[in-house]
């Protein structure tokens, strides 16, 4: 029942990320008279909290609590997600979208060590858990296109928050003892441990030159593979509002056709989960890297099923991606900082995403997505080629005994 709660909790993450998204493309730029590139700078700040909180909702876990602060997070964005229903203009769409954000940036620090933690296979539970965050990818455009056509825009909003707040009484209700008493044992614990030497976590000296050879791979990686996940999830229904003529005509036919892509690609995590655990790191990198420039490449002036159908490969590759930097951290980072290494890694993360959305809006405005599909061809290359870098195997930590 708790990785069920995770999971749900992965899924809304993403989901309550990404409904402007669809309400910017098919409806405010019309209601509120402003232009699509216009629209995406007022998403801006929800992303910046996305990134910049992450690294103190890692460190706060560590020292207090992991499921009090997942506590918090279904409460926060349950509640800010009902702010953004009741926006009447862009400033205080702004303001909401901030907290958002800031709650938002909760889940990956904190989720994820959760979902590491408890996991026998460290390569398919987070596969699986990235799963439901791929389908709140997918599932923001169809929910808020099947909102827009029955019950209005503000509705994409106010479900997910009642929702999460639903959410947030079930996870305090099954982990009641976790959060209220755990952080007392765990003040307790840390005092004892004042009055002797903890065992410390070291890599063998032959491992530490190619630990930061990873650790520098890894930030390069993130930072792009950031850049590529951004650009495909927030534009991808207005990718398709423009590409899809004849196939996706309404807003929930959009909103359809993204879930369905973000379903089916959503599988690959599934096959790089499994395989991470055999194949390793470098191998799966090289993989969903190569797929996804191929892809790019081939995008520019596609329409139709044939954009559809490539479309589908990319997301595979944006997807397929992510948890294999997730699973680096988990084998190398030392559990006491697991969370705070999570955290910091989410902070450079969502801060490449928040710089994406206006370099997004900018692309589009003066040449077209097709420019920006060439701009993620390159990007998608170059971690193929910084992926041969790594090694075959990934250094863990030992453990090295008190003095």
């Amino acid at each position: 029942m708790h990785f069920l709660l995770l999971n749900m909790g992965h899924f809304l993450d993403h989901l309550v990320m990404l409904v402007f998204a669809t309400v910017a493309a098919l409806v405010l730029r019309l209601e509120w008279n402003m232009s699509y590139s216009e629209l995406i700078a007022y998403a801006t700040p929800g992303f910046v909290a996305f990134g910049i909180f992450s690294l103190p909702a890692g460190r706060l876990a560590d020292r207090w609590s992991r499921e009090g602060m997942m506590v918090v997070f279904f409460f926060g964005i349950g509640v800010s997600s009902i702010a953004c229903a009741l926006a009447q203009g862009p400033i205080e769409m702004a303001v909401s979208l901030f907290a958002v954000g800031m709650f938002a940036a909760i889940y990956h620090p904190v989720g994820l060590t959760l979902v590491v933690e408890g996991a026998k296979r460290t390569g398919m539970a987070l596969a699986y858990n990235g799963i439901w965050g791929n389908l709140g990818v997918g599932g923001a455009a169809l929910l808020t296109g099947l909102m827009i056509d029955s019950a209005g825009w503000r509705a994409a909003f106010y479900v997910p928050g009642f929702i999460s707040i639903a959410l947030g009484l079930a996870y305090l209700s099954l982990m009641w003892s976790e959060v209220v008493e755990l952080p007392k044992s765990r003040r307790m614990a840390a005092r004892a441990a004042e009055q002797k030497p903890p065992k410390k976590n070291y890599f063998p000296e032959e491992d530490r030159e190619l630990y930061l050879r990873i650790t520098i791979i890894v930030l390069y990686v993130t930072g792009i593979s950031a850049f590529v996940f951004q650009s495909v999830t927030f534009a991808l229904p207005k990718i398709f509002e423009e590409r899809l003529t004849g196939i996706a005509e309404t807003a929930t036919m959009i909103g359809w056709a993204t879930f369905i892509v973000a379903a089916i690609a959503s599988l690959a995590q599934i096959a790089v989960g499994h395989l991470l655990d055999s194949a390793g790191p470098r191998t799966m990198f090289l993989i969903v890297a190569g797929l996804q420039s191929i892809c790019f490449m081939l995008m520019p002036g596609l329409e139709g099923w044939s954009a559809l159908a490539v479309a589908m490969f990319f997301v595979m590759g944006s997807f397929g991606q992510l948890p294999i930097t997730d699973y680096i951290i988990g084998k190398t980072a030392t559990p006491e900082l697991r969370a705070s290494i999570y955290g910091a890694r989410f902070v450079l993360t969502f801060t490449v995403l928040a710089v994406a959305l206006p370099l997004i809006g900018w692309i589009h405005a003066n040449w077209g997505f097709d420019m920006l599909f060439r701009m993620l061809a390159v990007t998608s290359a170059s971690v193929f080629i910084v992926a041969l870098l790594l090694p075959h195997r990934v250094p863990e930590p030992a453990v090295a005994p008190a003095e």
